[in-house]
């Protein structure tokens, strides 16, 4: 089944684009995604589902939708995601009723997801655009890890392990974008979002972040 976010019936409004944003652990993703839909009007996320258990302040239907395993499954079976992972062993997935809600009123719905998700996104939505956020540096993704307070050492590593993984598939997005300045990096994404900018494209990216990307993939964690 394949989607698309492309203009509806003269008489409604132009459907918005589908935008996933991927990046590895402690790239500023979430950050960067909850500025982004603060300061604009016309981009919104779906909340999505998820098996994980809830951390403290979050809100179930706020910050996910917190379901069971079986319930999650029941939804998977009835084509109700658009795209669905499993990640740290915890199901992840938005679903097909969520995107059509944001789309539909003419906004960009921006999709906070890993590149499985963002694999079956292509797969499924026609016109759909993807982003990846690179750290400035491999010391900086590390140091931005073990700021967070809700991680053990344990999960620490594993998640740079899993991070360096995610950087990768870099190859597979049409964007690349660098937070090294959070002003920066917001303004950038906000602008391949709205304009599609080349200048922010893999194939500019891919020569003006050459060292960047080289640290990045030949550096064990």
């Amino acid at each position: 089944m394949t989607d698309s976010p492309k203009t509806g019936p003269s008489n409604h409004k132009p459907r918005g684009k589908v935008v996933v944003i991927a990046a590895p652990s402690g790239a500023g993703k979430t950050s960067l995604v909850k500025a982004l839909v603060e300061s604009s009007a016309n981009i919104d996320v779906a909340v999505s589902h998820t098996t994980r258990p809830m951390r403290p302040h979050e809100v179930d239907g706020v910050n996910y939708h917190f379901v069971s395993q079986n319930e999650f499954k029941a939804l998977h079976e009835q084509d109700g995601f658009i795209e669905s992972a499993e990640v740290f062993g915890n199901l992840y997935g938005t679903s097909r009723e969520a995107m059509g809600s944001i789309i539909n009123q003419g906004k960009h719905l921006v999709l906070e997801i890993d590149y499985q998700g963002a694999s079956q996104i292509r797969q499924q939505v026609a016109g759909a655009i993807s982003i990846f956020i690179l750290p400035p540096s491999l010391a900086t993704l590390k140091q931005r890890l073990h700021s967070r307070a809700q991680d053990d050492a344990a999960t620490i590593e594993r998640r740079t392990g899993e991070a360096m993984n995610e950087i990768s598939h870099f190859r597979e997005f049409d964007y690349l974008v660098v937070n090294d300045d959070f002003d920066t990096a917001l303004s950038q994404i906000r602008s391949v979002i709205e304009t599609e900018d080349p200048a922010f494209s893999l194939k500019v990216q891919l020569e003006r972040q050459r060292t960047l990307l080289s640290e990045l993939l030949t550096t064990s964690p």
